[in-house]
């Protein structure tokens, strides 16, 4: 339960609190203290108003973790769960090393081989997490006109994960292309290769799967080619 919905929950039950408390002492000046006979109502036409608007808080209230719920569950298909892949077929390609790998958008020219000099704009995705997002190339903006500044490397110099350089191979610039990275060839035993998270938030998403063995450390990554060399 979240702090608003206990917030949201206690001023329901304190409003209705206040309602009887202020029933019983209508009924008290009216009666000049006799209440055995007087049964608590809520006839008055504000007072019923009130009660149905504290009504309809309390029960957005309830049904608030079941909203956060399906939120979460939408946020987890846009990022490429494949429990439910369309038509029953798999929507990945997947390579030797496990990596898993999707085009969104085919490139031009020549291909991403060893020893290509690569510039990518990307995001990285933490699965386990229902997508939240640990690497964005927009956050390294010294500039701040919002544009970032792309990941370059050089495939094949081990300064990346060895899963992130599997799933380029092959594409051309211009090319977008998502790519799902099982522990085993990402943080999972190279925890300080590239990419690393750009700012504190970032950093401290990652860490939370990385740093914790009992936790899935699949990561997912969307790329662009913008330059290739």
């Amino acid at each position: 339960m979240t702090r608003l919905h206990q917030q949201l929950l206690y001023i329901a039950a304190l409003a209705s609190a206040t309602l009887l408390s202020a029933d019983a002492l209508n009924i008290i000046g009216s009666s000049g203290g006799d209440t055995s006979h007087k049964p608590i109502t809520t006839n008055n036409p504000s007072r019923r108003n009130f009660v149905h608007q504290f009504g309809l808080i309390a029960a957005a209230a309830s049904s608030m973790p079941t909203m956060a719920a399906n939120a979460v569950d939408a946020q987890f298909k846009e990022v490429g769960q494949q429990e439910r892949p369309p038509e029953g077929e798999s929507p990945f390609s997947t390579l030797p090393n496990g990596v898993q790998i999707k085009d969104f958008r085919q490139g031009s020219g020549s291909t991403v081989q060893n020893g290509s000099r690569v510039e990518l704009t990307m995001k990285g995705r933490l699965l386990n997490l229902n997508g939240v997002i640990f690497y964005d190339t927009k956050s390294n903006d010294p500039n701040g006109f919002g544009e970032g500044t792309p990941l370059q490397f050089t495939v094949g110099d081990k300064s990346v994960l060895p899963g992130l350089e599997s799933g380029l191979i092959g594409m051309s610039r211009g090319g977008i292309r998502r790519i799902i990275v099982p522990a085993e060839v990402g943080y999972g035993a190279f925890p300080s290769l590239e990419p690393q998270p750009l700012t504190d938030v970032e950093r401290r998403a990652l860490d939370s799967v990385v740093k914790n063995p009992r936790r899935d450390q699949t990561v997912m990554f969307d790329c662009k080619v913008e330059r290739l060399k």
